[in-house]
């Protein structure tokens, strides 16, 4: 079966960025020539660093947004993150979707961390505060976003839609897909039920944040994703 396995982005120092994600968040980093892949163990996506990009701010009308990282104790994982002296946001639970903090890595991308459990859910001992972000940490998501939902479905009728999230307030959707046969426990795909099941898949979804209408421009540093 197919996998999302990698994310390609152009930056400006691959072997600081990747060295950023190694001693930071506990990716595994090597040299791939001039470029450099950073990743967990598994069956997840990598992050594949291009050299040839330029520091610039990110903003929101582009097509590309950021990764989601899944881990099992969002707070462990925020203290360890400010022990190195990163900053990262409060964790919170955002509406009914997840409880979750973000961060930005040193060119400027942005990263959302993601538990897997809702605020309250948790299980007890679910992180280990010796390990690098408590543990169990998968690259679950790669988000873009998209004015016209329906074309993006189509261009990815390979790939299964997992989960459809309403965030009406804030003027857009959500929409999972991955490469999978597994079914999601509530076969309304818009059921609460398939959250937390969501953030526990062992491998990487491609999320859209669909923003009805919506005029994206490309973004410099996107080159694509990696399928094998």
């Amino acid at each position: 079966m197919k996998r999302l396995s990698g994310l390609r982005l152009q930056v400006e120092d691959p072997k600081m960025l990747a060295g950023f994600y190694a001693d930071v968040l506990g990716m595994e980093a090597r040299s791939e020539g001039e470029a450099w892949r950073a990743g967990y163990a598994g069956g997840d996506a990598d992050l594949i660093l291009l050299p040839g990009g330029s520091r610039a701010p990110h903003s929101r009308d582009e097509r590309y947004w950021k990764i989601g990282i899944c881990l099992p104790d969002l707070d462990i994982a925020c203290e360890h993150l400010r022990q190195k002296g990163v900053e990262v946001s409060a964790p919170h639970q955002f509406r009914d979707i997840g409880y979750m903090a973000h961060l930005h890595d040193p060119e400027g991308f942005a990263i959302e961390l993601l538990q897997h459990d809702f605020l309250g859910n948790r299980p007890d001992g679910a992180g280990d505060p010796a390990l690098p972000l408590g543990g169990g940490a998968h690259v679950g998501q790669i988000t873009l976003r998209t004015g016209d939902i329906a074309a993006e479905l189509a261009l990815r009728a390979d790939m299964k839609l997992l989960s459809v999230q309403d965030v009406a307030e804030f003027g857009f959707d959500l929409h999972f897909l991955g490469f999978t046969t597994e079914t999601p426990p509530d076969a309304d795909l818009q059921s609460l039920a398939n959250r937390e099941w969501l953030w526990r898949r062992p491998y990487t979804t491609l999320e859209f944040q669909h923003i009805p209408g919506a005029q994206l421009r490309d973004s410099p540093a996107f080159i694509g994703l990696e399928i094998s």
